[in-house]
């Protein structure tokens, strides 16, 4: 089959999803089904997949889904939790306290605290956990959504601390014998490999990165200030990059010092300290605090159907007492990640499997003790003790978090199934790549030697469709590898661009946002919410691009 027939083909499931979501506006609900079903029938027919093969996809698709719902469950339980106990109304005031500025009170929660869950735990984490805690502190649900889903972009080749880059582009490289050589020629272990496109990527990121602050002020104040002016400052744009280095600078120099585990983590946590002590001397703050239009007078695009209903605090509830939960939450993250302590194997010993499904190629496995919903779960029992929360509250709370569940799961399941039947469709009876592979083909023939520019766009392309940036490493790492050999670019500078494009379609892809979405009920306009985000992306890509050019003259 010509190449420029299997490109087009092979584009269908994402011109599919593209098309009904962002053109069509039709909620995921409806769109994601449809996009199955074309994305399903192209490997069928065209593709000559095994029907085994496609079966064995959608078992697979069905049980990341569950694993991702979990996640979502989790977050928003806790959510509950803490709605009944009276500590999101300590937690608010003391962002009022800190400061009343909504900008500030973004940059904090999003991007610095967004950004080291991220790096403890990545996987959508900080979204579900950002978006309910920013609408709790006032922020409409539309605005915390994009908020949380723009900072999965820098921290995200780092996310879970490094998985995408150590497990996953590991996994893509690991045992050629192309890369094996090449190896040897550098002298180094795959590992050591890793680490320098670790370095590469984070100084394409802490450039890129630096300047994510100051988008997603943009974003909220000139698409949710209704008809307020602006004010003297609207994007704080000293404040804002000032967050931004205090992020980045850490965060790059821990990949060059230490590694591709931590820099994510080091960075928010670093930059949490620097900023906070910034605005508690009051350094860079604008003089008129900026605030949202009249709740009364928010458009209904704004709302979420799952809008917290705060409660007055305790008397006897303290600051510190609020803010535990999510302490123990991001200590327990961080501890079940780090290779040096039991706790990881521990609760990676309880594992299910199911190898060679329907007697094909295709495994799952699982463990769900390692997940972070499950550390969600023993946080939200440690707060029902810590805060005294009567059970009557906590049934209530429970009860309140399955029906959101419900509401996404068709959207996010279908979303997740065609993903893998996209990406498993290397198995055919037509002779061809798979559907990845082979629109990355088409567009390196019309590449060339100016490769770099587009590498970080197959990434995206990845992360887009799979939902996660370890997966598109996993896919697209030996193809980078083989394209910048044949071009004779550096294979560690590509593939460095790689990791940085999946990190940027992480922000736009599909389980991703319907995931933020649901924890506050914003279902159903996942369409418009990817058509604002599409900028973000392609600032993103062709920043990487253009320094990927610069960096391999």
């Amino acid at each position: 089959m010509p190449l420029l027939l299997s490109f087009s083909v092979a584009l269908l499931p994402i011109l599919t999803v593209f098309l009904l979501l962002v053109v069509a506006r039709r909620p995921a609900d409806q769109a994601m089904p449809g996009a199955l079903l074309v994305t399903a029938g192209a490997a069928g027919w065209v593709w000559q997949v095994p029907g085994a093969y496609i079966g064995a996809s959608l078992v697979e698709g069905a049980l990341i889904a569950a694993e991702i719902l979990f996640i979502v469950f989790g977050a928003i339980l806790l959510l509950n939790v803490l709605l009944a106990s009276g500590a999101i109304s300590v937690i608010r005031q003391s962002l009022l306290g800190l400061s009343n500025d909504r900008r500030v009170q973004l940059i904090i929660i999003a991007w610095l605290f967004g950004s080291f869950i991220e790096g403890a735990s990545g996987f959508g984490t900080p979204a579900v956990i950002g978006v309910p805690l920013l609408v709790a502190v006032g922020f409409p649900a539309m605005a915390a959504v994009l908020a949380t889903l723009i900072i999965q972009s820098t921290p995200s080749t780092f996310g879970a601390v490094g998985t995408p880059l150590v497990f996953g582009m590991a996994a893509g490289l690991g045992g050629v014998p192309a890369v094996n050589s090449e190896l040897a020629a550098e002298g180094v272990t795959l590992a050591q490999y890793i680490a320098q496109i670790g370095v590469r990527a984070g100084l394409i990121h802490g450039i890129i990165g630096t300047f994510i602050p100051l988008l997603l002020v943009m974003t909220m104040t000139y698409m949710f200030s209704g008809n307020q002016p602006k004010g003297e400052d609207p994007l704080l744009w000293k404040f804002s990059l000032l967050a931004g280095l205090a992020f980045t600078v850490p965060y790059t120099l821990t990949a060059i010092v230490i590694g591709p585990e931590f820099p994510a983590m080091v960075g928010g946590l670093v930059g949490l300290l620097v900023t906070v002590g910034v605005i508690r001397r009051g350094w860079l703050q604008p003089q008129q605090p900026w605030q949202f239009p009249d709740p009364q007078t928010w458009p209904e695009a704004w709302l979420g159907s799952a809008m917290p209903h705060l409660r007055p605090p305790p008397p006897s509830m303290t600051v510190l007492g609020a803010w535990l939960p999510y302490g123990l939450l991001g200590g327990l993250l961080v501890l079940s990640r780090l290779n040096q302590l039991p706790l990881k194997g521990w609760l990676q010993s309880v594992k299910l499997q199911w190898p060679s499904i329907f007697g094909t190629t295709i495994s799952i496995s699982s463990t769900p003790l390692y997940l972070p919903p499950t550390l969600f779960l023993v946080v939200v029992v440690l707060t029902w003790g810590l805060h005294r929360v009567r059970a009557k509250a906590m049934q209530t709370a429970l009860g309140q978090t399955w029906p959101m569940l419900k509401k996404t799961a068709l959207a996010l399941g279908s979303a997740v199934l065609m993903a893998r039947v996209f990406i498993n469709t290397d198995v055919n009876g037509a002779g061809l790549s798979s559907m990845p592979l082979t629109l990355a083909d088409g567009i390196s023939a019309l590449a060339g030697q100016s490769w770099p520019l587009f590498a970080a766009i197959i990434g995206m392309i990845g992360a887009f469709v799979a939902g996660s940036v370890t997966v598109s490493n996993m896919m697209f790492s030996l193809f980078q590898f083989g394209v910048a050999d044949t071009i004779g670019k550096a294979p560690e500078m590509v593939l460095a661009l790689q990791t940085v494009g999946a990190s940027a379609g992480n922000v736009i892809c599909v389980s991703n946002v319907v995931a933020a979405a649901a924890t506050v009920g914003l279902l159903g306009r996942e369409g418009p919410m990817i058509r604002l985000l599409l900028p973000v992306v392609a600032f993103y890509l062709a920043m990487a691009g253009l320094l990927g050019l610069i960096a391999t003259l």
